[in-house]
């Protein structure tokens, strides 16, 4: 995205679009039907809605220790110099504290959720903080009592505070139901420079800006800037919507593109954090790649969707289930998944130990599989390679040319690569486990079309053409069956010294 730049929080500024509402009447371009639905009429000011919601809005203030020098710089002297002892006592510098503890501020956004004190704000906001102060528009403060969870993966964290009477709050609305186009209001603390207030739209759903592994954000026009992240994006009847949370900038500055954190995300983090002070999350087992064209034309897949399986964890849900390497996962739980990054989601958010149907493709045939689903442990064990069993991989970049110390093993080229069997020399130098088998890259030719590719000198080709190979020759043999076919590229899974699988769609000349 050329120099532009994701920012939580800071760096944010924003260039509002700013629309004249007097008198005007607005209805969303939709069918006739949808539109008697969702039209919108918006009042001559939108200042009773914003005076309403603006109590319910509150700053963020943080504390936190951090060490730096103290007082001005010590004077540099040579070693062995006369006042290299005057220096150190005239400075205190015997004393053993170079360093003195020094406190940072920071400012963010929040809202509350229950009145009886229950506030939502982002994790990054809170993060790190020794000291929580929470000011509301009347120019009262509480400081918060505990943080009752957080959950990094979704930035979300849940604070509670100790009020003397109820606090005003406002309710999560149904994040689903937006359309893109559908009228949003921004609140927040831009700056520190206290509540503020932006009008937008959404300009688009389900965005994934790479930020986390279950990214499903809701994209806004409305200004956000530095201060408003954890502050709420609401609809035109005053529920949440969103958590504002991102921007993308090239400067630092808002150009009108904003990331919220859907409500009916936020809604089920923080059930979870009410009830066990952490978010527990499903688990599948299973290392995931994108089915694109290259690859459901070199396995035979009639169209370019679902989530190919590259690696399994091992005793793993799937595991247990017979899911193996080379599967097309299409549905989970009567969920269709259409793309690779819509199944962690699916499965994270499905009940701890209920069993599942899954539906995957596998060898062009349709088979239903039923998994217990597990629960995720941030250290759980990275997935393994898995058995093949025909399905389906992915496309990358590479290219370059090198020596790995051949040895007296036979090497071949075929596809812009020069292969080797793995020997014992080989799994020595780069580490390979003991009881991987395959035929080692020792060469690329930065001229092949296989140089544009995901492959990497010293990497290993397990299987090509959906069949194990343990020298070049069974990798020419499942090339010659793939061009018999009349497909135009064989499929390889690769494994990288790391362990890292994934499947490469390599053309055939």
């Amino acid at each position: 995205m050329g120099n532009q730049r994701f920012f939580k929080g800071g760096k944010i500024l924003a260039v509002a679009v700013i629309a004249s509402l007097a008198g005007s009447a607005f209805v969303t371009a939709v069918s006739p039907a949808r539109a008697q639905q969702r039209a919108f009429v918006p009042p001559p000011s939108l200042a009773p809605l914003a005076e309403r919601l603006s109590e319910a809005v509150v700053n963020i203030s943080t504390t936190q220790a951090a060490k730096g020098p103290q007082g001005v710089p010590l004077p540099k002297v040579p070693k062995g110099s006369p006042f290299e002892e005057f220096f150190e006592d005239f400075f205190d510098k015997r004393g053993g504290k170079p360093l003195a503890e020094r406190k940072v501020s920071s400012l963010g956004s929040g809202f509350v959720l229950d009145p009886s004190g229950l506030i939502v704000t982002n994790n990054h906001v809170i993060d790190g903080a020794d000291e929580i102060i929470i000011n509301f528009v009347d120019g009262s403060k509480l400081k918060v009592d505990k943080v009752i969870g957080r959950d990094p993966k979704t930035d979300i964290a849940l604070l509670k505070v100790t009020p003397k009477k109820p606090l005003k709050s406002v309710p999560l609305g149904p994040s689903s139901k937006m359309l893109v186009g559908d009228w949003v209001l921004a609140i927040g603390n831009p700056f520190g420079l206290g509540g503020s207030v932006t009008l937008g739209i959404i300009s688009a759903k389900q965005r994934d800006i790479n930020s986390g592994p279950y990214d499903d954000y809701l994209q806004t026009d409305a200004a956000i800037n530095k201060g408003n992240s954890g502050g709420p994006l609401f609809n035109m009847e005053g529920e949440v919507i969103g958590i504002n949370t991102a921007i993308i900038s090239p400067t630092g500055g808002s150009i009108g593109i904003g990331f919220s954190v859907p409500s009916d995300t936020v809604g089920s983090v923080v059930e979870q954090l009410k009830q066990w002070g952490e978010v527990r999350r499903g688990w599948l087992g299973v290392k995931l790649q994108s089915v694109t064209d290259e690859i459901a034309e070199s396995a035979g897949l009639s169209e370019s969707s679902g989530a190919l399986v590259a690696g399994i964890s091992p005793s793993s849900p799937a595991a247990s289930a017979g899911i193996a390497g080379g599967d097309v996962i299409v549905k989970f739980d009567g969920k269709d998944v259409s793309k690779m990054r819509g199944l962690p989601k699916i499965v994270a958010q499905t009940p701890i130990g209920k069993t599942v149907d899954v539906e995957l493709l596998r060898s062009g045939q349709r088979k239903i599989l039923k998994v217990t689903v597990g629960r995720l442990a941030e250290d759980d064990d990275k997935p393994e390679p898995a058995a093949l069993k025909p399905g389906a991989g992915d496309s990358g970049k590479g290219g370059e040319k090198g020596e790995i110390g051949k040895g007296d093993a036979p090497t071949a080229s075929m596809l812009g690569l020069t292969l080797a069997p793995l020997t014992d020399e080989l799994r020595k130098k780069y580490n390979f486990d003991a009881k991987l088998k395959g035929v080692v890259v020792l060469e690329i030719d930065p001229q092949s079309p296989v140089a544009q590719k995901n492959i990497k000198v010293g990497d290993v080709i397990v299987e090509a053409g959906q069949q194990p190979v343990v020298s070049p020759n069974d990798v020419a043999g499942s090339v010659e069956r793939v061009k018999k076919s009349g497909r135009k590229a064989v499929l390889l899974r690769v494994e990288d010294a790391k362990g890292d699988l994934r499947f490469v769609a390599v053309p055939i000349s």
